[in-house]
Formats: C-alpha cells, structure tokens, sequence
C-alpha cells in the first residue's frame, strides 16, 4: 500500500534548534557508546586472554543475552516510572560488572565465571537510544520533525557503530586488551548519570496516570506488528554479531589485528552515510514497502561476504552492506510511531533494541564456532543467513506492520477511541 508525504520535510537543522533538545543530546552520546563498544571489547579481550574466538564469542553472546532479555523490562519500568528512576541504578551496576567481568579475564577466571559476571554487564546496559527516541516523542508529537527525528536517532545510532569499534579496537590493540572494557564502563557512568539527570526532558511517568492505569499491564509485544519488527530486526543483530567476530577473525588470519577497527568502521559508515540521506528524502511510498526492499537488498549484499578473498574486496562488500542497514533501521524504528501510542513506545524501542541485541548474541557464538572449526571467514555466513530469515518472515507477514484505522488508537496493544469532551 503505498502513500503520499508532502514534498518537503524540515531538516536536521530545525530539529536541532528544537527547545532543551541539546540537554539530553550532549549527555545521550557517550552514554549510548556502550552498545557499540561492549561486545566487541569483550571479544577482544577474551579472545586475548583464551586463545579462542569461541569462548571469546559465547561470553558476549551471554552479554548479548542478558541485554536483550532485559531491555523490554527496563522500557516498561522507564515508561511507569521514569527514565531517571531506571537509569541511576542501572549505570552503577553496568560499571561495576565490566570492571568484574575485566578483572575475571585478566585473571584468567574459568569460563563460568566469566559467564557469571557477564550476566549483569548485559541486563543493565542503558536503554540510551530507545529513551531518547521517547524524548523526542514527547517534544513533537504531531509534529512534521517526528520523522526527521527517527532518522537523526538512527543516524546517530550508527555513528556510534562507526567510533565505538574504532575506539575500542584502537584501545584494546594500542594499550592494553582491557582498556576497551573499562572506557565502557566509565562512558557508561559518566554519560549516564548526565543524561539521568536531565529530567525536565523526559516524558511522563505513567504510573500515576489514571487514565493509562487500566492498561499499564499491557505489553506492547501484544501488538502484532512490533512482534514482526522484532523477527525482523533478529537479522539487523545477526549482521552486527557476524561482522564482529569474522572481521576479527580475517584481521588476525593476515596478521593486522589493527585493521580490525578500520573495516568495522567502513561497514558502520556506509551505515551511517545512507542513513543521513534516508532522513534527508521525503519518501513516496509506503514504509511497510521500503522496509521489504531494504531487507532484499541487505541479504543481497550479505550473500557476497563470506567470498571476499581481498582486504579491499571486503571492505568494499562492506560498505555496502551497512548502506542497506539504516533504511531498515529507521523505517523500522517509524513505524513503532505509527502502531504504538507515546506511553508504550520506550517499551517498544527497548524490544527492537533486545531484539538486536538477541540477534548479535547468537551471532557472534554461531560465527566464533564457524571461525573455529571451518574455514577462514566462514562466519560470514552469518549475517547472510540472519537476514535471509528475516527477509522471509517480513514477506510473510508484512500485512501486520499496517497501522490501525484512523479513530483508534493503540496504547500498548489495547484499543480504544479517543475520548470527547461534552460540555
């Protein structure tokens, strides 16, 4: 079903000079970088520690586990009880367990406990991303900015996949293996506790809202289409977990473990690159319909990686391959807006990002264990076969993602018509 926008969309540079937005944008920076930089790290330190991409591998899959287990849970306690509520004691204990997770490795700790400590590293990961998103939900709700503001986050997002690998990379191979773990955890504390305190910004705790109370226990997993979002973006995580580990894994097979950052960081900004450019285009045509030709062309690209027999050939597929990334990012993350009401949506942006997080652990255990025990770069075939299933369940069930009619609204899967005031 396609449909029309108007022919112009305000730019970025409005969006920014919206009131009080750089009040949660300067603090939301460092502290959305430990999504970027923590499973990598941890595959680079425990690879370094235990000789294997496996073990390496399985430790951040527990991470990975853990995140996306607990996401959702900490969206719904955002959107009851506040950002800040959640976020204080989340970003102390997120640091205190790299640091034990560190510690452990450099201990040369069996695997259990490094699994053990891995656990909470991954639970409490700030939410940064989805909580911002619910920020500037609240500031433009039925504004023409709200879909330039989805795609400035998902640019922002893959910015971050640009310099966190770098960084991390660059920390662990240039300094000390744990130096990735512990910036982490201090971007994680400072950043965090900043963006926590900036509370005017966030929106309403719903807990006391009489008006929401009836369906506060209500999930918005209940709405089918963010449940086709969330198989969706499994693929989305897939791509991330199997570059990870199998451009790890083709630096050090040539002998340039240093090189790992710089072709991380070419797939992460032809991810970034494409992403500023989809938020620039005002689209004609329906997001259900770009989200499906996103999704054919990223398992395109992918299905070319596992190939590349060059440092440039790679780089190259790269670079293509995180082109296609961003439009499947952002028309994902737009149309939560249109099937979720605003009390439901950090819910629902912390389900697409478990979701990812889901997608990477499984990822980065399959691609290690490929490493392992195939052929040199036959964890490529990861991200292919991550979004080829994907691809298949959007095709499949692609009618879902169309919004309700208008007259009803959804509110965490529950819906109602909007009340009129009789005089």
């Amino acid at each position: 079903m396609a449909s029309t926008v108007t022919d112009t969309r305000p730019g970025y540079g409005q969006l920014l000079r919206t009131p009080r937005a750089w009040t949660f944008l300067l603090p939301g920076f460092p502290a959305r970088q430990p999504f970027a930089m923590l499973t990598i790290s941890i595959v680079l330190l425990v690879q370094h520690t235990t000789g294997s991409y496996g073990a390496a591998g399985a430790v951040s899959a527990v991470t990975g586990v853990s995140m996306a287990l607990f996401a959702p849970f900490s969206g719904k306690l955002a959107d009851r009880f506040g950002q800040r509520a959640v976020l204080v004691p989340g970003v102390l204990v997120h640091s205190a367990s790299v640091v034990t997770l560190t510690v452990l490795a450099l201990s040369d700790a069996p695997l259990w406990a490094l699994f053990v400590a891995a656990v909470p590293a991954g639970a409490s990961t700030p939410q940064i991303g989805p909580m911002m998103r619910a920020r500037w939900g609240v500031k433009l709700q039925g504004s023409p900015l709200a879909t330039t503001a989805a795609a400035f986050e998902s640019v922002t997002d893959e910015l971050t996949f640009v310099l966190g690998p770098l960084l991390a990379t660059a920390l662990c191979t240039g300094i000390t293996p744990s130096a990735g773990l512990l910036t982490e955890a201090g971007l994680t504390l400072v950043g965090g506790l900043l963006f926590a305190a900036q509370k005017g910004t966030q929106p309403k705790p719903s807990a006391h809202d009489d008006d929401h109370a009836r369906v506060k226990h209500v999930s918005a997993l209940r709405i089918p289409g963010v449940r086709v979002l969330i198989a969706t973006f499994l693929g989305i995580g897939a791509v991330f977990g199997g570059m990870q580990v199998s451009l790890a894994a083709y630096s050090e097979s040539i002998g340039e473990p240093g090189l790992n950052g710089v072709l991380y960081g070419t797939f992460a900004a032809g991810n970034m690159l494409s992403g500023v450019v989809c938020g620039a285009i005002a689209w004609k045509i329906s997001p259900q319909r770009r989200l499906l030709v996103a999704y054919a062309a990223l398992t395109l690209m992918a299905s070319g990686l596992w190939a590349a027999q060059s440092t440039l050939l790679l780089a190259g597929l790269g670079l293509l391959v995180g082109v296609c990334i961003a439009p499947a990012l952002i028309t994902g993350y737009t149309l939560v807006d249109k099937l979720v009401a605003p009390t439901g949506r950090t819910e629902a942006f912390t389900w697409l990002t478990g979701a990812v997080a889901l997608g990477q652990a499984a990822a980065v255990t399959v691609a290690g264990q490929l490493e392992d025990r195939l052929w040199d770069g036959a964890g490529f075939l990861v991200p292919l076969g991550g979004t080829a299933l994907a691809l298949a369940v959007l095709v499949t069930l692609r009618s879902r993602l169309v919004p309700k009619a208008p007259g009803h609204t959804v509110a965490r899967g529950v819906g109602h018509r909007v009340p009129v005031t009789v005089d």
